[in-house]
């Protein structure tokens, strides 16, 4: 059984749904409407707005607020390393397998990337395991902000928690409080601005990674994308989802689960 989302009945809130969809193509209705209104609520009410229509109007004349609204609705919230476990099972035995089917430039994606700690753990442990260069990795996010932060690839300490520590001395920098992202490695990722509901995908990859970003969205968004990713992927290539994204039938779009979150597109 799909969950239902309720049906929007604020007149309000609608007509801010319609404007953002209108202005910038992203349709906030693919998203948690519960979770969505409850965030974007308190971020209205927080910069001192008594409507949507008002706070709408404000961030078309004002391009911070407007990127807070976007920070506040994808939740960029990341961190290197994250669930080390499971990036463990991606070193030992997803990268070996996609090696060894693929001898030639591996090509790889960070959906969603957020402000690029995703994408800059793939390419430490690539790096690590001297297959840097023999992979693309491309990176991709719907907010200006989040790729500005993530082309900066300046960190405070706490998103280098699970980092093991020669890990750290090796690719990180301490500057002040922050921890500065290795050069040579931050120019082996590509960013682009992305809308992952509306934006054609391109094909061919050999792994996807898209993780806790599927949480957000309602079951037929879900469906959308994963339909999309799936179609995306060579054959034998890895989608590799989030601590909390199982796929129950993976089936249905072309995939079966390998290693837990790993999900391989069937030859």
């Amino acid at each position: 059984m799909t969950e239902q989302e309720p049906v929007l009945d604020d007149p309000d809130y609608i007509s801010f749904v319609r404007s953002i969809e209108r202005s910038t193509g992203i349709n906030l209705a693919d998203y948690k409407e519960t979770q969505m209104k409850r965030r974007l609520t308190t971020l209205r009410m927080k910069k001192g707005f008594g409507t949507f229509s008002d706070f709408y109007d404000a961030m078309m004349k004002d391009k911070p607020l407007f990127h807070e609204f976007l920070d506040r609705m994808t939740i960029n919230v990341s961190e290197f390393w994250r669930n080390p476990n499971r990036w463990e099972v991606f070193r030992d035995k997803i990268l070996p397998e996609l090696s060894h089917q693929n001898p030639g430039v591996l090509k790889i994606w960070s959906a969603a990337c957020s402000t690029g700690e995703e994408p800059y753990t793939l390419a430490m442990i690539l790096a690590e395991q001297k297959m840097l260069n023999r992979a693309r990795i491309v990176a991709t996010d719907i907010d200006d902000g989040a790729l500005h932060k993530a082309a900066e690839g300046l960190y405070v300490e706490r998103s280098l928690k699970d980092v093991p520590p020669d890990i750290v001395l090796r690719y990180f920098k301490e500057e002040g409080s922050l921890y500065r992202f290795n050069e040579n490695l931050k120019k082996e990722v590509a960013f682009h601005k992305q809308n992952l509901l509306t934006d054609r995908f391109e094909g061919g990859y050999d792994l996807i990674v898209c993780r806790n970003v599927m949480i957000y969205f309602t079951e037929g968004a879900k469906h959308k994308l994963y339909t999309k990713f799936a179609n995306s992927l060579k054959p034998g290539g890895f989608l590799f989802v989030g601590s909390t994204e199982q796929i129950f039938n993976p089936g249905q779009y072309g995939l079966e689960s390998n290693e837990t979150f790993f999900y391989r597109k069937v030859q």
